[in-house]
């Protein structure tokens, strides 16, 4: 394990978590990285170094029920409240098109008692009417955001129904723009949106995604949103792979707190190096995958397959080597106790992956009406749910389908299942545990 302490920031670490024994002709190397932050106190006063952008959906449906735009500007409202003094922040009104609600002009207001009173009264004004075209809203916050002059830049966006006045490529071509200029959380408010859509959003702009079903905890969700973003403290963060001639990286994914695929993120960083996003910081942890093929060797030879360490840089700034840094080993053994033995951590993880999927695709055949695929799918992810301890992905997979036995993944599909469910399972499929170390 290596650390490192930014000044006035967190301290990083490394931990490396594998079975570094392989067989005669093993290639394929598994590790788990952990890295951790740690002891950063919460910066204060001007010139705090964050901006967040509010974005809330102002559609027509926004006002089926009245209620939900009501609880829509009382949770913009309670997250303008966590903001700490000297924080930038704007509000969107997202429809087919953008707004700027407050404070207007293209430019962001510095978070104080007078900006925040003139900011809930401009809510007051927002009222529902029009479609919903997200791609110009986050591209209104993009610019917004790109005019603050501090590290953490993040969005929180809010939706209530599908992307009907962009088209899916539109709306990708604007989170290829937007991927590595801001951190973005995003919403789901009712059941009316498409899961896809909400989690894509937060996935290629390295955020959190979720469905508030009820729209009366919204404010509860917003403020926890608030809360984290004001927690962040270094942006940019890359994990940096290096590794050996006659190596290959066979992928890259964060496992916890969620699953994400990080491969084809790779931007490269030097002779045999590339560099893995993983967004802003604040005091936490986190768990990676990382998977090597190594090229054969004999008996007794040992090398190093693959060294991980952290930069934080955004695009125009100079790269930050954060000092943490990890070792991954190949060891050739005919111990076969000792090569076929697998390590608790990649275990676990490898498991919560193929819990995620097994949903995902589970999900996908029971809405195309395979039923036995659904079945069979479903009933593995609860096998798997049951064998790591994901004690909440269990409940959610009991809401779908009546479990028969858990341990063989026996289960039998609902015959009515409600959406809100249905979407909570989806939306939440790739949330993993923590594997007890």
């Amino acid at each position: 394990m290596a650390n490192f302490a930014k000044p006035g920031g967190p301290r990083f670490s490394v931990d490396v978590y594998q079975n570094e024994y392989l067989p005669e002709g093993g290639r394929e190397v598994n590790a788990i990285v952990t890295v951790t932050a740690k002891g950063g106190g919460t910066p204060a006063g001007p010139g705090a170094s964050a901006a967040v952008v509010l974005m809330v959906d102002c559609s027509g449906s926004m006002d089926y029920p009245p209620t939900k735009m009501r609880n829509a500007r009382d949770a913009t409202a309670a997250a303008i409240d966590t903001l700490r003094d000297g924080t930038h922040f704007g509000i969107v009104d997202g429809t087919h098109v953008a707004r700027e609600v407050y404070p207007g002009g293209g430019r962001l207001a510095v978070a104080d008692p007078t900006t925040r009173a003139q900011a809930k009264q401009a809510l007051r004004r927002l009222g529902a009417g029009g479609g919903t075209a997200i791609g110009t809203w986050l591209r209104l916050a993009d610019r917004l955001l790109a005019g603050a002059d501090v590290s953490i830049r993040h969005g929180i966006l809010l939706t209530d129904g599908r992307n009907e006045h962009e088209s899916a490529a539109e709306l990708k071509d604007t989170l290829d723009a937007c991927a590595g200029r801001f951190t973005c959380d995003a919403r789901g408010v009712g059941t009316d949106w498409e899961v896809k859509e909400v989690t894509g959003i937060a996935s290629a702009l390295l955020g959190t995604a979720d469905i508030v079903a009820d729209p009366a905890r919204l404010t509860e969700d917003f403020t926890r949103i608030m809360e984290s973003t004001m927690g962040k403290e270094v942006a940019d963060v890359a994990l940096r792979v290096w590794t050996p001639v006659g190596t290959r990286i066979k992928f890259v994914k964060q496992v916890a707190p969620t699953v994400e695929e990080l491969t084809d993120r790779r931007t490269e960083a030097g002779p045999r190096a590339g560099d893995y996003p993983t967004g802003s910081w604040g005091d936490e942890s986190r768990d990676y995958h990382l998977c090597v093929e190594v090229p054969a060797a004999g008996l007794g030879q040992e090398m190093l397959a693959a060294r991980v360490s952290l930069v934080a840089a955004r695009p125009d700034k100079e790269v930050q080597n954060l000092g943490a840094q990890g070792l991954v080993r190949a060891v050739w053994t005919d111990d076969m106790a000792a090569s076929t033995s697998l390590n608790a951590q990649v275990a676990h993880y490898t498991g919560q992956a193929e819990l995620a999927q097994a949903i995902r695709e589970g999900l996908d055949l029971r809405k195309a009406g395979d039923m036995d695929g659904a079945t069979a799918k479903l009933g593995r992810a609860v096998q798997l749910a049951g064998v790591s301890g994901n004690a909440d992905t269990a409940k959610l997979l009991a809401k779908v389908v009546d479990v028969v036995d858990a341990p063989t993944g026996t289960v039998r599909l609902k015959a009515k299942v409600a959406e809100a469910d249905e979407m909570t399972l989806e939306t939440r499929s790739t949330k993993t545990v923590r594997v007890k170390k």
